[in-house]
């Protein structure tokens, strides 16, 4: 359809019904995400929520999703456009988890069905979940010192799961043939096609309601997210502004890999360039351009008005380029599973670092910059358990950060204690917030949080992790905040590591506090009284 077609198609729909038909599409992606949630088996989806839905049309754009996780979300395109490229037809659903053709790590599994109530494909249902174990090397998938995608598991191009309304079992078989807990992953894989087959009959009745007008409508709410997020843009001083960080090793060596930016705002567009960063490396934190992406797509979100409904819409105006060959434009077959969860986690950063030149008021200290992975499983696959730890988040320009919050790239719940001593053989000894960890300031960041695991068999732990040589910055005078650790029976392991332990080891990660904002002298004295008596400073 072209520019012109598609507005003519907004302008025949008022307000009042472009409303209703707005909230009627983001019901069916959020309902998505319930079947996916309560039908799933692993407590790493339903417990924790760590999955995403959303509905595209029949061109592959997103209409609608459902606010899950940042760094699935604006990756999912490039998983609906290597489906389109397969000549989908109704009845089918697609797997994929390749992170070179539409993917961003082996875990997360993407499933991509044609929407086609009346035999004519309309759209997509797409829904990303991430799986406990997909093979490998080790136990849950995201083996710190992998070198090759090959390490991390099963890698799957874009297949038919379902053809034509049949299921193809060879292809089931394959997965469960591969992975250390195949009863969960069909059970998991079920779910994710229960969600895609309600948005299915969904979109079937909003069609069945309001006839052509639904597809009008597709085209309309990303026009009028496009034209918000470009007056947005347009408010912000033009410009370019740039910021380095780096992320500490890559599970091989433990050099730092420099990630360099340029954001130049140019009234309503903006474009990020990463040239200057590092070239792809020998370890996992490679991250397919995908996930880049998401990141950049996570922080325009973040600097404009957050109201504006979430599609295709609010990325038109967003430009993202690296380098061939970079850190985050890798080449196959390069490890990225840490890519995913630790590199994106630093793009987010170093982008607002540079947006804070140009919109300090509305830009925090740094938060906590990891999703402090863990992962325990045992090789025999009787288990596998994965969390990611919430942390500080950054101080903001007036109040304090969140304490002991998922932050940046990721958005799910932790795993309730009452369900992973059920689940596993797994004991938590300690379960809190970090004193101190937060950076003072005008305005404190918020603090870290203390998570120690008994193992209650033999078993495989791994850690990927960031931000424990480099602190998250304080801003505008702020204090950073406090660096994270990771033990072993009381003794520090490196940042990424994969150790086989005894039943009865105990693992504890500490995670990072975020940034102050501000000049600690600056800060309200009953505020400090009220540090001290919430027990957030010991002194």
């Amino acid at each position: 359809m072209s520019d012109e077609q598609s507005a003519a198609g907004s302008e025949e729909i008022d307000p009042v019904t472009l409303e209703i038909l707005r909230n009627q599409l983001e019901s069916v992606a959020t309902e998505m995400g319930h079947v996916l949630i309560r039908g799933a088996y692993s407590p790493n989806i339903k417990e924790r929520q760590d999955c995403s839905t959303a509905l595209f049309d029949a061109s592959g754009r997103m209409v609608a999703q459902a606010e899950h996780i940042p760094v699935h979300l604006g990756a999912m395109p490039d998983a609906v456009e290597t489906v389109r490229e397969q000549n989908p037809r109704p009845g089918d659903v697609f797997i994929v988890n390749d992170p070179f053709t539409g993917g961003t790590h082996l875990p997360d599994i993407t499933l991509v069905s044609t929407i086609a109530p009346d035999d004519e494909v309309i759209g997509f249902a797409v829904s990303r979940a991430h799986h406990a174990d997909v093979g490998g090397s080790t136990p849950g998938s995201m083996p710190p010192g992998a070198r090759e995608l090959y390490e991390e598991g099963l890698r799957l191009p874009a297949v038919r799961l379902v053809d034509g309304g049949e299921a193809n079992e060879a292809v089931h078989d394959l997965i469960r043939a591969n992975v250390r807990t195949p009863d969960e992953r069909e059970a998991d894989l079920r779910a994710q096609r229960a969600a895609n087959d309600r948005a299915e009959q969904r979109i079937g009745e909003l069609l069945a309601e309001h006839g052509s007008t639904l597809l009008d409508a597709f085209d309309a709410v990303i026009e009028y997210s496009r034209e918000r997020v470009e007056a947005e843009l347009g408010d912000l001083p033009d410009g370019t502004y740039r910021a380095r960080d780096v992320l500490e090793g890559d599970g091989v060596t433990g050099d730092d890999i420099p990630i360099d930016v340029a954001v130049t705002i140019d009234g309503p567009s903006i474009t990020v360039d990463f040239a200057g960063t590092a070239d792809q490396v020998e370890g996992n934190l490679n991250a397919p351009l995908s996930v880049a992406k998401s990141a950049v797509y996570f922080v325009v979100r973040a600097i404009t008005d957050p109201e504006i409904p979430p599609n295709h819409g609010c990325y038109e105006p967003v430009t993202v380029s690296a380098p061939a060959g970079s850190v985050l434009n890798p080449e196959p077959p390069a490890a990225v599973v840490g890519g995913n969860v630790e590199t994106s986690q630093r793009v987010m950063d170093v982008t607002l670092a540079a947006l804070a030149e140009a919109i300090p008021k509305a830009v925090p200290a740094g938060g906590q910059g990891t999703m402090n992975n863990l992962i325990i499983g045992d090789r025999s696959g009787e288990f596998t358990y994965y969390e990611t730890i919430g942390g500080g988040f950054g101080a903001r320009p007036n109040k304090d950060g969140m304490d002991g919050v998922q932050v940046g790239m990721t958005n799910t719940l932790n795993t309730p204690v009452e369900a992973m001593e059920t689940e596993y053989p797994l004991r938590v000894e300690r379960y809190a917030l970090r004193p101190n960890s937060g950076g003072d300031g005008r305005y404190r960041g918020g603090l870290g949080i203390e998570r120690s695991v008994t193992v209650e068999t033999d078993a495989t732990v791994s850690l990927l992790t960031e931000r424990r040589r480099t602190a998250p910055a304080g801003i505008d005078g702020g204090e950073d905040g406090t660096r994270g650790r990771n033990l072993i029976d009381g003794e520090t392991v490196p940042a990424k590591t994969s150790v086989d332990v005894e039943s009865g080891t105990t693992v504890s990660v500490l995670t990072p506090g975020g940034g102050g904002h501000g000049d600690p002298d600056d800060r309200d004295p009953e505020a400090r009284a009220r540090d001290r008596r919430d027990g957030k400073v010991d002194d």
